[in-house]
């Protein structure tokens, strides 16, 4: 091999080179733009209630000024933490739709701190409206309660509202909405509920002590409902009169243990007319004195002098009087 082929050779590797070199830089100018940053989005869809994990999740450079705010950027700030609602593929991940760090997994690192998760089991909740029941929504609870003695004040049962605007996290073992925004009413037996401890233990003894019903309402209503409890008595053609029971009071001691079902409360009779006699009219006799006869002295009688009559003598007049 002669020097000049040895010289080709070394040129055309340098040239080659340089080449792959300039075409490699020009791909990485163009993968990354300058003034971008990292930020961490979703590689698939992600389920409600979720763990993250790094197979789930990739990174994608955003312009400066278009980062979402509580993004990350970072694969390592996301791992191990719950997807609060339901996140579509290449969707940015933000802080608030996560659990905070170190909550742990599952359903229970989505209950925020001083809540509880309540399991509802009643064959009423299969059908509760038509299975529009979906996780996320919100609801009322109603609890109809029935006595033994139907001559109480509710006239044998009654019905009122437990718990108002209470979000359902699970139906059944699901917990993510369905495409359909609809679960089958034959799949639907069990509701669960985000409560306070309180309203736990009101639900707790609420299906135990009577049926509990659910009821569907607008995510943005913030109205509280002011309706009373709905007795049987209210239900009948004939409504008796019943006295003034506060029937709330008195349902939520019956739950309670307060009161017993078959305890009897006096109702008042309706008020009636009665007649009311007229006081006596008492006149007192007082002794009138006979009038007596006074002489009277007629009035003085008076009298008049004579008038003047006129005379003539000759041409001379004159006046004179009657004597």
């Amino acid at each position: 091999m002669t020097i000049r082929t040895v010289l080709v050779v070394i040129l055309a590797l340098v040239v080659g080179s340089a080449a792959a070199l300039g075409v490699g830089v020009l791909r990485n100018a163009t993968r990354t733009p300058k003034n971008t940053v990292p930020v961490v989005v979703t590689a698939t869809d992600v389920p409600r209630f979720s763990t993250i994990t790094k197979d789930m999740v990739q990174t994608r450079h955003y312009p400066k000024e278009l980062v979402p705010p509580g993004s990350f950027g970072s694969v390592e700030d996301v791992h191990n933490r719950v997807a609060l609602t339901s996140l579509s593929k290449g969707e940015a991940l933000l802080d608030n739709r996560l659990t905070p760090v170190g909550s742990g997994r599952g359903l229970a690192a989505a209950i925020p701190p001083g809540l509880r998760a309540i399991t509802i089991r009643t064959p009423t909740t299969a059908s509760a409206v038509g299975g529009f029941i979906i996780p996320g929504s919100k609801v009322d609870v109603l609890l109809t309660v029935t006595e033994q003695d139907p001559k109480g004040p509710t006239g044998g049962s009654s019905t009122t509202t437990l718990l108002q605007a209470v979000e359902v996290l699970a139906v059944d073992q699901r917990v993510d909405a369905t495409a359909q925004a609809k679960v089958e009413p034959n799949k639907q037996h069990s509701v669960t509920l985000l409560v306070t401890p309180d309203q736990a233990n009101e639900l707790d003894l609420g299906q135990n002590k009577g049926i509990l019903h659910l009821t569907l309402r607008n995510p943005d209503d913030r109205l509280s409902a002011t309706g009373r409890p709905v007795t049987l008595r209210d239900l009948r053609l004939h409504r008796e009169p019943v006295d003034s029971v506060d029937l709330q009071t008195w349902w939520r001691s019956l739950l309670r243990g307060e009161l017993k079902p078959t305890v009897e409360v006096a109702v008042a009779p309706p008020p009636r007319e009665v007649p009311i006699a007229a006081p006596a009219l008492v006149i007192a006799q007082v002794a009138v004195p006979t009038p007596v006869a006074v002489p009277v002295a007629p009035p003085p009688t008076r009298v008049y002098p004579p008038p003047p009559v006129r005379t003539l003598r000759g041409v001379t007049p004159g006046v004179t009087r009657a004597p």
